[in-house]
């Protein structure tokens, strides 16, 4: 449970580089009164709360999914094709897949509702909605969370991952304009980087090579049934 935890907080940790770029502009522009230093600082943390709870649902959901995976003893191939999906995400880095576009369209809507409402509540569900738009990073992050096969290390992986990227985007939301757009881009520039190194451990843990954390031996799902007389 440990190793799960820690697996996701890095991977927030790292992603967080990604969300410089892709949810910066948001926590940006949240409607919080900047010239109120409480004002800012309690809503970058609803915005933020908002995120880690919309993550940890998604974790209970496909914690499901991967149960199904190592039960028919998948676990091995499952994280390897991981790790090989982020290596081609970084190598095409605009490649989308949209779905639900009705649904999408109706959460824009509601953020942008939250955010003419102005109030702490309303940035609470900005970061609850906006964890629900089309991310290629929490995609892997689901991946990632499908691979521990059990809801509730599912969550716990998906819960430390959104607390993974809260140090970062809780600056861009309080701190705001204040850090410059160079070094905004010079971490973003970072993240192809150690993205590739995450994608290694996925592969090397899926090879199953007997190193403790790192790529430990799987068991067969079957070696785990003793039949009794």
């Amino acid at each position: 449970m440990i190793a799960v935890i820690i697996a996701g907080l890095m991977m927030g940790a790292i992603g967080s580089l990604h969300c410089v770029g892709m949810c910066g502009p948001i926590a940006l522009s949240l409607p919080v009164v900047h010239n109120n230093s409480f004002s800012r600082f309690v809503g970058s943390l609803l915005y933020n709360a908002g995120r880690v709870i919309i993550y940890s649902c998604f974790g209970v959901l496909f914690g499901y999914i991967g149960k199904t995976f190592i039960i028919s003893g998948y676990q091995q191939m499952l994280s390897i094709v991981l790790g090989i999906m982020i290596l081609i995400s970084i190598v095409v880095p605009k490649m989308k897949v949209q779905i639900f576009p009705e649904f999408l369209k109706t959460v824009r809507t509601k953020i942008v509702f939250h955010f003419n409402n102005r109030s702490y509540k309303s940035l609470f569900f900005i970061g609850v909605l906006n964890g629900l738009l089309p991310c290629g990073l929490l995609y892997i992050a689901i991946a990632g969370a499908v691979a521990t096969g059990n809801p509730l290390n599912s969550a716990l992986f998906m819960a430390a991952f959104g607390l993974g990227t809260l140090p970062l985007m809780w600056a861009i939301a309080f701190f705001g304009s204040e850090l410059k757009f160079s070094f905004r881009l010079k971490i973003k520039r970072a993240y192809p980087y150690l993205l590739s190194v995450m994608a290694a451990l996925l592969i090397l843990r899926g090879l199953g090579l007997g190193i403790p954390y790192l790529s430990p031996e799987f068991k067969s799902p079957s070696a785990a049934i003793v039949c009794h007389d």
